[in-house]
Formats: structure tokens, sequence, C-alpha cells
């Protein structure tokens, strides 16, 4: 018999048992529904609801199950359909009527929406911890490459003369940012829903302040409707971890370019590479490539989320079963990217000769040969035409700029003097650009020094 059967004559059709039973994805909850309970029968038993020794009983037996479930002795049945009637079942199986009285003044509806709120939050702090420890990887990095020269691209042409730590600094503050927008998402995610029951409350005194205090909550939901309906913190965890895989997909298309051959800017280790089973020269990057495909998981549990609510009326309805497994399984995807991804960027080896070689290519020079005319006193857009120019005359003469002669500059302008060769080159330009948020070694030292200060926050 279900433990909601009284008003049913008849059992439900075993295909239909299957079908709307969630216990095989939901079952990870176990954890969250017996604390769950326990703080509500504590609850009920210091608000003179049930028999205080009936609360005391239904926790310490709550506990006996928890020690069960985490030895593996207890195994979960479809016919209860869900964590919460599993666990009661085996309550009140053990404990009698007793055990019947835990379900006092409230609902599934709110129980869930508790389990699922009390589960996301220990995740978010976990998925923060993975994000800390890349940050940590991309500041020594970062460390280590201050005067490592590169180019930096704009339509993946080489544009202008960097270093691989300013490049790295750029993906710390997408991951700062990711943080950001996870704690910001807890903040909401941390409002106690227990006590909305099915949709409308209930007449029992209860003590919401206490579960919630009990439970870690720094607020309780004010309407009970919105209570047992809301799926918006879900909702913004996956969007959340949308961002999260972006970036990182963003990174890994870099890491496969850069470990090209045409690139050759990295190399993987050999851990974090494979072969193949024809061609015995290939070192593929798997990892960076599966992290990149794996984004589109993320991105589908997103859709199904916001598709699964787009028309619900209020309050609860049977399609919200479905949001468990996507923001499960976007929550395990990303947490299986994240420490492989660290540690595979952790043990690629950095080719210096051949990002500063690529730098010294493609006139990534220009704008600084343009900007020494705009100092000599020529206006910039007209700088910029007479540039223009002279590279299309390196292009016909198969030169870099630094290689024209005096008298092949003085073709173009006669303000450029002798002093050109010094401002042009790869290390005048970075080192040039040590304004706020630029490339040169000491605006990146600063970078860095704010970004550990950051972390210091986290320790």
């Amino acid at each position: 018999m279900k433990l909601w059967g009284g008003r049913f004559t008849a059992g439900t059709d075993k295909s239909v048992d299957d079908f709307n039973s969630s216990i095989r994805f939901d079952q990870r909850l176990y954890k969250q529904d017996i604390e769950g309970s326990i703080a509500h029968a504590e609850m009920l038993g210091r608000c003179g609801i049930i028999p205080e020794e009936d609360a005391a009983l239904i926790c310490k037996t709550l506990l006996e199950i928890l020690d069960d479930v985490e030895k593996g002795s207890i195994e979960f049945e479809v016919d209860a359909e869900d964590i919460h009637m599993n666990i009661e079942k085996i309550l009140i199986s053990r404990i009698g009527d007793a055990g019947k009285k835990l379900h006092t003044g409230r609902s599934r509806n709110d129980q869930v929406a508790l389990d699922l709120r009390m589960y996301l939050k220990v995740e978010i702090g976990e998925m923060k911890g993975m994000l800390i420890d890349l940050q940590k990887k991309l500041l020594h990095i970062s460390e280590e490459h201050l005067e490592t020269i590169m180019p930096g691209y704009t339509h993946l042409q080489r544009a202008q003369p960097i270093t691989l730590a300013h490049h790295m600094m750029a993906y710390f503050q997408m991951f700062r940012r990711d943080i950001g927008r996870l704690e910001d998402c807890y903040k909401r995610m941390d409002v106690m829903p227990l006590g909305s029951g099915a949709l409308a409350g209930t007449s029992y005194p209860l003590d919401r302040q206490y579960v919630a205090d009990r439970l870690g909550f720094s607020a309780i939901t004010e309407n009970s409707l919105d209570g047992v309906s809301d799926r918006d913190f879900a909702i913004e965890l996956a969007s959340c971890i949308s961002i999260i895989m972006m970036h990182l997909s963003r990174f890994c298309e870099e890491l496969v370019l850069w470990s090209s051959t045409e690139f050759s800017f990295i190399e993987m280790d050999d851990a974090f590479s494979t072969g193949s089973s024809i061609m015995p020269q290939k070192k593929n990057p798997d990892v960076a490539e599966l992290v990149r495909g794996k984004t589109g998981r993320a991105y589908g549990s997103l859709v199904t989320l916001l598709t699964m609510m787009k028309s619900l009326p209020l309050t609860y309805n049977k399609d919200m079963q479905e949001d468990k497994e996507a923001i499960f399984d976007t929550v395990d995807t990303v947490k299986m990217c994240l420490p492989v991804f660290t540690k595979m960027l952790a043990s690629a080896k950095i080719n210096r000769s051949k990002m500063y070689k690529a730098a010294q290519g493609g006139f990534t020079n220009a704008t600084d040969m343009a900007d020494y005319l705009v100092k000599k006193g020529i206006p910039f857009r007209s700088s910029h035409e007479i540039i223009g120019k002279m590279v299309l005359y390196c292009i016909n003469q198969d030169k870099a700029i630094a290689e024209l002669s005096m008298e092949e500059f003085n073709q173009f302008s006669d303000k450029i003097e002798d002093d050109v060769y010094s401002q042009i080159s790869l290390e005048k330009c970075v080192s040039s650009r040590n304004l706020p948020g630029g490339p040169a070694a000491e605006s990146v030292k600063r970078s860095i020094e704010k970004g550990y200060k950051f972390l210091e926050n986290y320790e």
C-alpha cells in the first residue's frame, strides 16, 4: 500500500510505478532528506505538535537510517517512488505509529524544495573550491611567464604582442566572475521553504525560523505558493554552470589550437593526451576537446529546466520532477571538468620561443608604429593610413616592419628617425602598455597581487 493510497481502491500499474518513480536519481538527496526530517521532527516536538518522546525516537531512528544508508545496507524501492517516501517507509517499519507522525505539517512538495536547496548549496561550495584551485594555477603560470611574449589575437589573426601572463590573467578574471555568480546564486538559494506545505501552508503552529536556523538557512520563504513552485535557484545555478563551462570551452579551444603543429605554443603532457588507433604519430588533446564538448551538455540542462518551467501554472506540477536529473547532470559535468582541466593545464609545456617567433610575424607592432608617428605630431587617422601602406609594402617585400632601412621608412614619413627601432621592438610594445589592465609586466604583477588578495578571502 502506498503511503498516500487511502483514497484509492486499486494499485498503480507496474509500468506507472516505474515511470513515476524518481528514486533512481533523487536517492542522492538522502542525507539532506534525513537532515531536514530531523530538524522538522525536533520542531514538531518543541512546539508540542507531537509528543517530545516521539520526536526524539524519530530523530534517533533517522540517524540510524542515515548510518545504514551510508554503509550500503539499505536498498531503496521503486514502489516507494522517491527518496522522501523511501525514508519515511523505512522509518515507519522500524518504529511503527511514531514514525507516521513525522509528516505532520509538511508535504512532499515543500520537502523536495528543501532537500534540493540544501543539496545544491553544498555543491556550490565544492564548485567554488574547484574554481579557486584553477585560479591558483593561473596565478602560478602568470608569475612564471611575465616576460613570455606571444601574439594577441582578434578574429584569430595576429593583432598585438602581449604576454602569456596577461593571457592567463584574462581567464582568471572570467573565473573570478564565475565565483561571484555562484555566490549570488547561493544567496537566493539560501531560503528555507519547509512550512509551505502542499501549497497553502498548514494550520499547525510550526516554528519555521527554528527549522531554518537548525539547517543553516539565512531566511524563510515568504509565500507558500512560491515556496513549493520555485525552481529559479536551479535554473540560475544551471546558468552559472553554463557560463563556467563556456569559459572552460574557450580556454580549451585555445589549448587545442596551441598544441597543434601549426602553432606549437604548448605540448600537452602524455598523461592528458591520447593516441590514434591507426596513426602512430598522433598525440591528441582529447581532454580539452571533451571539456569543450561537454559544454553543450550543460547548455542542454539549462534549456531543459527553462522549458520545463515555462508554462507551469502555480503551484507544484509533476513536470517539476524533471528538474533533478537536469541539475544533477550539469553539476556532475562541471565538477568532472574543472579538476581534470586544472591538472591538464598545470602539466602542459610552454614553448616560449615559438610564442615569441609568432609575435614577430603578422605585423603585431603596426599599432605601435602608428603611435610612434602620433607622438611625432601626425594625427592618428593619418598615421593609420601611412602605416597601412607601410604594411602593404612590407608584404610585397617579404619584410617585417623592423627590418626596413631608414631610407625605406622615410619613403612613408620624414618624421621617422633612428629611435624607431627601439620603439617598435616587441619588448617595448609590451612594456609601454603599463596602464591598469595592460600587458606590461608591472601591470600584470599588480593584477596577480590583486588575484592573491582575492583568494585570501577563501582560505
